[in-house]
């Protein structure tokens, strides 16, 4: 007999589970043993389908109860409710995108036979394919009424019960679940894609070129980050998991391409938070002959398309619900004068490191390992004013020890033309005027590996072949890099690993 939802729940004891397990084998063998007669077979090759179920929803979704409409259609979808009452068993099919018809398989229409196998055989979860006229139910419910049926898949485990909601960890762990009981699941791999196709469709508005660029690289480089290793058999070497495309974007940039973007898989050997993960998709993008004050504007526009074209509008509305402006120009502040402002003492870049340490110790603000200049500023700042950024911020001109990649500010001693991008509290993006000096490049990478000596593991190595290709000359460029989760992040409110369809758990 096929449970209803009521009697079937994802948090059953596992021994009920092994019982309806056992029961559904069975009758997947009797399926099998059917297999060569026309209804027969748990997991047949094909089934008949002419349509969707979403498009019988959008073609016939306004008839009247009780209407018939003279027009028949084969469509096959899970089963996620049944109820069978006596001559007439009722069946709602959902479609992966969560669109549902019901199925009326009456004894009138498909005889006895038939009727007691479809009592007998078909379970919630199992897909199942539906052929029969199109009519409204006597209570106005979009309708098949059945002349023929077939198993499309057989399900073994029960489905979770659809009227209570998964806990996170099933949520994450089984995603597929996920996907078939909740619509917020599907509707975020649905804003993803939106949001992927948007930033491909303003790109190519620009005339930036997508481009790959490798995953598995000799020398680690582009962020400062620990990575992932690995070993090449064929070639017997130590290889890495990429932490950035940067350097070879620039490779692409000196080479010629101008305007270059790729949308990639970043792997980075470091904690896992709400707003981190370990495996995520990363946007790089490179325009020659810009800034990052130009690269700023485009990384704006790229934000507002996307959430137009996930959201409908800039306005987006958070799964909690909260409405988020991310219209309008957004606030351009600087780092020095923002953490002086709010800290309440100047601090520039000439601020010795003994009075940073002082204002640390009095704000209770955790000094890290291995400290620089800009790294305690950067933590100062984080501490005194981030909490306080409720706008879409652009956070402009930052410390020129942990931005070994930037060019030196053009007017300000001792800081580089950097901005993060903050928005929800986290940072979203980040943009710079790129180095392109190789002499000074080599310089910042030598200062790097002096901090990788002391035992820093996320400081930068020196990258021979870049330097060579810097030196055969880069255009002034503007860059900038964007987390796809953390995009997806800031137009839904969720936690990224809502926004990651299979996200790395342990």
């Amino acid at each position: 007999m096929s449970e209803t939802p009521a009697e079937n729940a994802a948090a059953e004891p596992e021994e009920d589970i092994f019982e309806q397990k056992a029961v559904r084998l069975a009758k997947r063998e009797r399926l099998i043993a059917e297999r060569d007669t026309p209804a027969g077979g748990a997991y047949p090759v094909s089934v008949p389908v002419t349509t969707t179920i979403g498009a019988l929803r959008a073609q016939y979704g306004d008839l009247e109860a009780g209407a018939e409409t003279g027009q028949t259609a084969s469509v096959a979808g899970r089963v996620v409710f049944s109820r069978n009452t006596g001559k007439l068993c009722f069946a709602s099919l959902q479609a992966g995108d969560g669109s549902r018809i019901q199925a009326m398989v009456s004894l009138a229409n498909v005889g006895d036979d038939s009727l007691a196998r479809w009592k007998e055989l078909v379970d919630l979860g199992d897909h199942v394919a539906v052929t029969g006229e199109i009519v409204s139910s006597r209570r106005g419910e979009l309708s098949i009424m059945v002349s023929d049926w077939q198993i499309a898949a057989k399900a073994v485990l029960p489905l979770p019960n659809l009227y209570n909601d998964l806990n996170e960890e099933t949520r994450v762990r089984q995603r597929y679940l996920d996907l078939i009981v909740r619509e917020q699941a599907r509707t975020t791999v649905v804003a993803r894609a939106k949001a992927n196709a948007s930033l491909r469709a303003t790109f190519a508005e620009h005339d930036f070129l997508e481009v790959e660029t490798p995953m598995l690289q000799v020398q680690p480089g582009g962020a400062t980050a620990r990575p992932f290793i690995t070993h090449s058999n064929a070639f017997d070497t130590e290889l890495y998991m990429r932490i950035a495309p940067e350097l070879y974007l620039k490779r692409a940039v000196v080479g010629g391409i101008d305007r270059v973007f790729e949308i990639n898989r970043n792997f980075r050997n470091e904690g896992a938070d709400s707003t981190h993960s370990p495996e995520f998709a990363m946007l790089e993008a490179y325009q020659a002959y810009t800034d990052y004050n130009g690269i700023a504007d485009l990384t704006q526009e790229l934000i507002q398309k996307a959430a137009v074209a996930v959201a409908g509008s800039t306005t987006v509305t958070w799964a909690d619900g909260t409405e988020y402006d991310l219209g309008g120009e957004w606030d351009r502040v600087s780092m020095y004068p923002s953490l002086s402002e709010a800290a309440g003492v100047e601090v520039t870049p000439q601020t010795s490191m003994d009075e940073l340490l002082a204002l640390a110790e009095r704000s209770g603000v955790e000094v890290p390992p291995h400290v620089t200049h800009g790294k305690l500023v950067e933590e100062l700042w984080e501490h005194f004013v981030k909490a306080h950024l409720t706008r879409p911020t652009f956070v402009m001109d930052f410390p020129v020890d942990t931005s070994p990649l930037v060019r030196e500010h053009r007017s300000i001693p001792g800081v580089v033309e950097k901005w993060d991008l903050y928005v929800r509290g986290f940072e979203l993006a980040t943009g710079y005027s790129e180095l392109v000096d190789p002499v000074i490049q080599r310089e910042r990478f030598v200062e790097q590996a002096a901090l990788a000596d002391r035992g820093d593991d996320e400081a930068m190595r020196i990258d021979e072949d870049f330097l060579r290709a810097l030196e055969h000359g880069m255009p002034p460029t503007g860059g900038m890099g964007m987390g796809i989760d953390r995009l997806l992040m800031a137009i839904t409110g969720l936690g990224i690993r809502e926004t990651i369809l299979f996200p790395l758990v342990k």
